[in-house]
C-alpha cells in the first residue's frame, strides 16, 4: 500500500482519488482569489499548490477537494502576507482586481456572488489570518481543524478569529442586495448619462454619499485620493467621458455583477 499524505487530518480510504485541480479548479481559484484579491496572484497560487499536490502522495486522501483547498489557502496566505507589506507603500488607493464572471467563463470562478467587489473590499480590511479564516470557514465551510492547519493556530484561536472577522464583515457589508434586473437598468442609465454629458441625470443615479476610488494598477494614471459626494463624482466621471469620447464600452459581468469595460486601442 502506498504511504498516506503526512499532513494530519488527511484521512485514508481504499480507493484512489481524482485530481481536484482538474475537477474543482474554479473552486480552488476562488479560494485563492478571495484571499489575495488579484487574478494573477490567485492563478500563481493555484499553480504552486498544484505542484505541491503532484509532489505529495495523494492517492489515498479521503477528501481531495478539502485537502487541495487547504494547500491553496496556505500558499495564498503566505503570498498575502508579503503583498500586505508591498501595498503599504503602494501609490494611491489599492483595489481588488476585477475578474470576468460572464457565463462563458463561469467554470473558472465558483460562487460568483461571493467574489463581489464589495465583499473583496471589506475583506481587505481584515488581517491576513482573519481573511483566510473567514474565507475558509464562512464561505467554504471547512472544518475548524482544517483551517487551524492552514493558519498555524489552535482551534480555539481559529474560532476567535472567525468570530472577529464575521463581526467585522457583517458591520461593513452592503445593507441591501440590488435586484439584478434593476442593477442592469441602472448601469445602462449610468452609461447613457455619461455619454450624453447629463450632469443632473448622473447625479440622480448616484447615492448622495457615494465615494469613488481609482486604482491605476501602477500602469496608468488615476485619482490618488477618493472623491466623495454625488456632485463631485459625477463631474469627475463626465470629465473622463469627455476625455475618452468615442472609446468603446463593453457591457459584461464582473465579480458577479453588471459592469462596464472601456476599451482603447
Amino acid at each position: 500500500m502506498s504511504e498516506s499524505v503526512s499532513e494530519p487530518g488527511s484521512g485514508l480510504v481504499s480507493e484512489p482519488v481524482g485530481d481536484p485541480f482538474t475537477d474543482d479548479r474554479g473552486l480552488l481559484f476562488t479560494v485563492a482569489y478571495e484571499i489575495l484579491g488579484t487574478v494573477s496572484d490567485a492563478e500563481d497560487a493555484v499553480q504552486d499548490a498544484w505542484e505541491r499536490w503532484k509532489a505529495a502522495n495523494t492517492t489515498l486522501v479521503e477528501h481531495p477537494r478539502a485537502y487541495a483547498a487547504r494547500i491553496v489557502a496556505r500558499v495564498a496566505l503566505n503570498r498575502l502576507r508579503s503583498a500586505v507589506r508591498r501595498r503599504e507603500t503602494y501609490v494611491g488607493p489599492w483595489l481588488p482586481e476585477p475578474v470576468l464572471t460572464a457565463p462563458d467563463v463561469a467554470d473558472d470562478v465558483a460562487r460568483a456572488d461571493e467574489v463581489s467587489t464589495a465583499m473583496l473590499v471589506v475583506l481587505e480590511t481584515l488581517s491576513p489570518a482573519e481573511r483566510a479564516v473567514f474565507v475558509l470557514r464562512e464561505i467554504f465551510d471547512l472544518p475548524v481543524a482544517d483551517v487551524a492547519q492552514v493558519v498555524d493556530r489552535s482551534e480555539p484561536a481559529v474560532r476567535q478569529l472567525a468570530h472577529r472577522a464575521r463581526t467585522h464583515v457583517l458591520a461593513r457589508r452592503p445593507r441591501y442586495d440590488a435586484d439584478r434586473d434593476l442593477h442592469r437598468a441602472v448601469t445602462a442609465a449610468f452609461l447613457s448619462a455619461c455619454r450624453r454629458g447629463d450632469l443632473d441625470a448622473l447625479v440622480s443615479l448616484l447615492d448622495p454619499d457615494i465615494r469613488l476610488v481609482s486604482d491605476g494598477g501602477g500602469l496608468v494614471s488615476a485619482a490618488r485620493r477618493p472623491i466623495d459626494g454625488a456632485g463631485a463624482v459625477a463631474r469627475f466621471l463626465l470629465g473622463l467621458a469627455r476625455r475618452y469620447e468615442g472609446i468603446d464600452v463593453v457591457s459584461c459581468e464582473l465579480n458577479g455583477e453588471p459592469g462596464l469595460v472601456l476599451v482603447a486601442d
